[in-house]
């Protein structure tokens, strides 16, 4: 038996883009929202990052998935960079799964810039 957990994405993980391979075997449960308790960054235009926040934070878009540990361990994990980390986020459902976050010492890093007001990675995107 594998077991599996839910991944909550909302950057080149998500369908259609870049990181979306390492997720080949995982099942695609849908999109979803964050509760409104984060703030979002975009690192160097490249990758964004969620960060929680206990005030002016924002539902932010991304999608969830089925993973196994093993694919979490093996393809996900290795491919994210050194700016996020394996944490576990609230979703505005009220229901939890894995996410990567930033890192809080990232945050204040060069061209970190604060793109919670776009809700989410594609619509940041769309102004580049």
């Amino acid at each position: 038996m594998t077991t599996t957990v839910r991944m909550f994405v909302n950057g080149q993980a998500m369908s259609g883009g870049s990181l979306n391979h390492a997720l080949r075997d995982a099942r695609l449960i849908g999109a979803v929202r964050t509760a409104a308790a984060y703030r979002f960054y975009s690192v160097r235009d490249e990758f964004p990052g969620l960060h929680p926040v206990t005030e002016g934070g924002a539902a932010i878009n991304g999608e969830v998935y089925e993973v196994s540990y093993e694919e979490l361990r093996e393809r996900l994990l290795p491919e994210e960079p050194a700016e996020l980390e394996l944490g576990v986020i609230a979703l505005e459902d009220g229901t939890g799964s894995f996410s990567m976050r930033m890192r809080a010492t990232a945050l204040t890093a060069p061209d970190v810039v604060d793109i919670t007001a776009h809700g989410g990675w594609h619509a940041y995107l769309a102004t580049l």
